[in-house]
């Protein structure tokens, strides 16, 4: 016996959009590893929210872009992996809260010092609007586990 379901606009629009979001993602990453910074952070808000620990983070795009200023001379490679990508959207399709998995590998440019790894996830609000299309307007990362990385507090996962 085979069930069949017919497929509604809403539910292909969403399908269609989450495409569109995690192409977001994965474009954060590139130009994250590419060191791209002035690209990264046109994937923001004006009014974005960014936080990567408890003490470190940044209101506002011009502020988050200063955050940006030594990755370039800080690390000399970094590879972010995002996946198991959940997206659920506002009742109007315009706003999104997406949850996702993140692997990433940093190697430092001191001499000596051990490469660092991050192992948690992505919490981000993406807000959607005709002339650009999905942007981010918070990101929160969220950690289960470090090793060697250079970001002594992490904003916990929250796992009960």
């Amino acid at each position: 016996m085979t069930a069949t379901h017919e497929v509604s606009t809403r539910e292909l629009t969403e399908l269609v959009e989450t495409g569109k979001i995690e192409r977001v993602l994965f474009e954060y990453a590139y130009n994250l590893d590419m060191n791209r910074p002035d690209d990264l952070v046109e994937l923001f808000t004006e009014d974005c929210y960014v936080a990567y620990g408890p003490d470190f983070g940044a209101e506002g795009r011009a502020a988050y872009r200063e955050t940006l200023d030594g990755i370039g001379t800080f690390f000399t490679a970094t590879s972010h992996h995002v996946s198991n990508v959940v997206v659920d959207f506002s009742d109007d399709l315009t706003s999104a809260k997406v949850r996702s998995v993140l692997y990433a590998w940093h190697r430092y440019t001191k001499e000596g010092k051990a490469d660092g790894y991050f192992f948690g996830q992505y919490h981000d609000d993406f807000v959607r609007d005709d002339e650009h299309g999905w942007r981010f307007s918070r990101r929160e990362l969220r950690a289960s586990g470090v090793v060697d990385f250079h970001v002594k507090k992490q904003i916990p996962i929250g796992r009960s």
